[in-house]
């Protein structure tokens, strides 16, 4: 009983000699707090069963197939795979910064396909994100290997509205990926970074967006990487390194 009236007694005595009682010390807020965040995972296991529809064409500043059936490596792990399990890997990591994450599929299933590429870039306004970003693996010529992060290029009345920004994150990406330890691309201009008008998930995205090629699947040091659930934890650290430097305060 004492325990449980020491405290009152206490405030009572500090009230009546005039003595100031600190407030309790709050927690401090996490960096990602209010911010959500919008994840892509390329592709869906199930778009190769349902070509009629992926294949079907929409207007995203120029006609582009809905969708595609992404890559895999040589032992045949899917790209939609890859792009799913780190995908949720860096949900995992951005949700305990605090971060609200949003994806643009909730399944990776071979009765699925899509959502399209202009649905997927307008995902991320569409559920109020602060930015998105788009997980692939490449399937380029088995020598090349490392990862690289494609901004939307100027394509007028499309991504006039978030150039600057998506080349900010690009960089940002960029960054986080190579203090993860992940080199960048052999190819594509040899610096990690790419620009693309004609990727239909960039042109029309309305928030800062960016794709990345994690790694080139047809390359066998980066397909046993990827297919590594510790190296795609470290693909997601990277990852959340990069949205960190972009959103936190």
């Amino acid at each position: 009983m004492r325990s449980r009236l020491l405290p009152a007694v206490v405030l009572v005595v500090a009230g009546l000699l005039g003595t100031a009682v600190a407030a309790p010390a709050h927690a401090t807020p996490l960096p990602l707090a209010g911010r959500t965040i919008a994840i892509d995972p390329g592709h869906q296991l199930g778009n190769s069963r349902h070509l009629a529809q992926i294949n079907r064409l929409v207007y995203v500043g120029l006609w582009k197939p809905c969708n595609t059936t992404g890559t895999a490596t040589d032992g045949g792990f899917p790209e939609a795979t890859f792009a799913w399990r780190t995908s949720l890997a860096l949900k995992r990591r951005l949700e305990a910064l605090g971060g609200t994450v949003r994806m643009t599929r909730t399944t990776n299933s071979v009765h699925d396909w899509g959502p399209c590429v202009g649905a997927r870039g307008r995902f991320g306004a569409n559920v109020g994100a602060d930015l998105e970003i788009s997980l692939h693996g490449d399937g380029a010529a088995a020598a090349t290997h490392g990862f690289f992060v494609i901004r939307p290029g100027r394509r007028a009345g499309w991504t006039d509205d978030i150039l600057g920004r998506s080349r900010v994150l690009a960089r940002r990406v960029r960054a986080g990926l190579a203090g993860a330890g992940f080199a960048v691309s052999t190819a594509y201009g040899g610096d990690g970074l790419d620009v693309r008008r004609d990727l239909g998930t960039l042109n029309a995205a309305d928030v800062p967006t960016v794709m990345v090629e994690l790694g080139n699947m047809r390359n066998a040091g980066d397909a046993r990487c990827m297919t590594s659930a510790a190296c795609r934890d470290r693909y997601a650290r990277g990852l959340a390194d990069g949205v960190l430097a972009q959103l936190a305060p």
